[in-house]
């Protein structure tokens, strides 16, 4: 995805993709068998945390609109070190990185996502910018 520029029009590194925003980053991982894109917010403020999840829940449509609506919205929920984290993932199943004829799957998946997500991170970060 080097070569995809934001939807900005700048070189973007999309596997460390950087949110402007403290406590909110965009995750890509592939386990077991399953490919996940995620915004994690992760404030230990969780006021701070509640109110950012509620900004996003309020361009919600614009996001369905810009990201489609195969995205899951969970609020205040655990991580696996016990952390209170919001979180809106979408995901596929059954594909292995390990499985090289798989990648191109993967790479399906994660990049109109990844492109899409972008183009709507850049219309409303700043409604999550304090």
């Amino acid at each position: 995805m080097s070569p995809v520029l934001s939807a900005e029009g700048e070189k973007i590194n999309w596997v460390n993709y950087k949110t402007g925003v403290k406590f909110i980053r965009f995750t890509m991982q592939s386990i077991n068998s399953t490919a996940t894109i995620t915004i994690e917010l992760s404030n230990a403020d969780i006021v701070t945390q509640q109110q950012q999840f509620n900004r996003l829940v309020q361009f919600k449509n614009q996001f369905i609109q810009e990201c489609g609506n195969d995205w899951r919205w969970q609020k205040m929920t655990t991580d696996k070190h016990d952390k209170i984290v919001s979180s809106i993932s979408t995901s596929i199943e059954n594909v292995s990185i390990l499985n090289k004829s798989e990648w191109p799957k993967i790479i399906s998946f994660f990049k109109p996502h990844l492109i899409s997500l972008d183009k709507f991170w850049s219309n409303y970060k700043f409604a999550l910018q304090q």
